[in-house]
């Protein structure tokens, strides 16, 4: 991948991922789709200085939605759920 915020999106943060934080201080990002698990391993220990011991990553497909009369779908994406070493935290997740 390019740049380190070329791999990293945005953080997820979602009722979902908070109860993953709370309970297992996973937090989740959206990645970009040809970010592999070593780029957004890479790219976070870059960007937020933390220790990273797992990378999940799922491609989220397409969703039909509607608006009104008109039909379309959504981009498709990808998501990375990332465990950090103990005593490690994002600041974006806290509080």
């Amino acid at each position: 991948m390019a740049a380190l915020h070329d791999v990293v999106v945005k953080p997820l943060i979602t009722e979902k991922s908070s109860a993953a934080y709370q309970n297992r201080k996973e937090y989740a990002f959206q990645v970009a789709t040809r970010a592999t698990k070593r780029d957004v391993k890479a790219a976070l220990e870059k960007l937020f200085g933390v220790t990273v011991t797992r990378v999940r990553t799922m491609q989220m497909r397409r969703i039909e939605v509607t608006r009104g009369r008109t039909r379309g779908k959504t981009e498709a994406w990808k998501k990375a759920l990332v465990t950090l070493k103990d005593g490690d935290s994002i600041a974006v997740f806290e509080g």
